[in-house]
């Protein structure tokens, strides 16, 4: 295979910098959203420091709060579509590890991303396409439905030298050597969940209660409009997220969101390159949390630090017996709180301890905090 660094100029220039363009002129989409995102919805460079404000471009609308029983709110995404093994897969795009890359598509940028790269089999592969049919779409190197899916993906581009459609990396692939495509892999990953796959799709909670309870869509995803809407969660500091998959195979069944079992070796390197901690609370003061207690606590604040990454290296904390529970809003409250042994600490949760995993929580919005306990 042919191998070829784009530099950012030629990144900007394929990739373009609007809202709906699609990276390196991959997808069908045009260079301008087919539908403006509604007024009730913060315009990323309009919205005031304190206002809740969308950091996602993609995004096309949200609310902090529903009128549902459960204490989340809600975000609507656009959907973008690709071909996975001849069939049609759908995806929202919300990160990448390159700066110029993020900002020119509109996605928070993750530096912490680069470290993938690092770890064999982590990264899945989408082939971004430069010319050739006014059909072709983007192709996913693999989906949900398989044991090697992840969301985390290197970019490769595609420069094709005729009309022909491809839709599935196999045939891609096959013509690669005939000199028919050119495919170049670039130093770009991308956190791109997929939503809909051929023959499945992420759940959807019709009671709307609970944080799990049976999906983390709020509808069916929308493959007409084009738009997929999420439940949208509290945490601190001054952040809304999304759950989209983990690591934790087993357990993504009980938390109705994609299976990504390649992520755990992540989680296995030492240090856990490529994350960032999360600590979800096991007891304590009742609230919005994924354990019904008060909201998790990143280690920092997406799009402000570039410590941050949306794949949540998880830990659970417990209040012991005899200790007053409060509401922590920080990574230093929380290492005062285990440095004065008030709280004990477990990787992943206290049933999983010692072994942890990781959870693909995107953070679409920055808003003030408003869990007070």
């Amino acid at each position: 295979m042919k191998r070829h660094i784009l530099t950012r100029r030629d990144f900007l220039r394929i990739g373009g910098v609007s809202l709906g363009a699609a990276a390196l002129a991959a997808c069908t989409t045009p260079a301008t959203p087919t539908a403006a995102p509604p007024t009730t919805a913060p315009q990323p460079t309009t919205a005031p420091a304190e206002a809740p404000r969308v950091i996602v471009g993609d995004v096309l609308d949200f609310a902090l709060k529903g009128d549902w029983p459960g204490r989340f709110g809600f975000v609507k995404f656009k959907l973008h579509a690709g071909f996975f093994d001849g069939d049609k897969a759908y995806f929202i795009r919300t990160d990448a590890s390159d700066q110029a890359f993020a900002t020119a598509n509109k996605l928070v940028w993750v530096p912490l991303l680069n470290g993938v790269q690092s770890v064999p089999g982590v990264a899945s592969r989408i082939y971004l396409f430069e010319g050739g049919s006014p059909d072709q779409l983007p192709i996913l190197s693999t989906a949900p439905s398989q044991e090697n899916y992840s969301p985390i993906w290197q970019l490769h581009k595609v420069t094709p030298n005729g009309n022909t459609l491809y839709d599935s990396e196999e045939k891609l692939k096959a013509t690669e050597s005939s000199g028919d495509v050119t495919i170049e892999a670039q130093p770009i990953f991308v956190n791109y969940p997929v939503v809909k796959w051929p023959g499945g799709e992420l759940s959807v909670d019709q009671d709307k209660k609970e944080y799990l309870g049976t999906g983390q869509c709020l509808e069916p995803v929308d493959t007409a409009n084009m738009t997929v809407i999420f439940k949208l969660h509290e945490c601190f500091p001054g952040s809304r997220y999304i759950v989209t998959d983990t690591s934790a195979v087993p357990m993504a069944p009980m938390m109705a969101v994609a299976a990504a079992g390649p992520v755990q070796n992540l989680w296995k390197n030492e240090g856990a390159v490529g994350t960032a901690k999360i600590w979800v609370f096991a007891n304590g003061i009742p609230g919005s949390g994924v354990m019904g207690f008060q909201p998790a606590i990143f280690d920092s604040q997406a799009q402000t630090s570039p410590v941050w990454s949306p794949l949540w290296n998880h830990f659970a904390l417990k209040w012991k017996d005899g200790q007053t529970p409060r509401v922590l809003k920080s990574q230093d409250d929380v290492l005062a709180a285990l440095s004065a042994g008030e709280v004990e600490q477990f990787n992943g949760t206290p049933d999983t301890h010692p072994d942890g995993f990781i959870v693909n929580c995107p953070v679409p919005v920055l808003a003030p905090n408003t869990f007070t306990g």
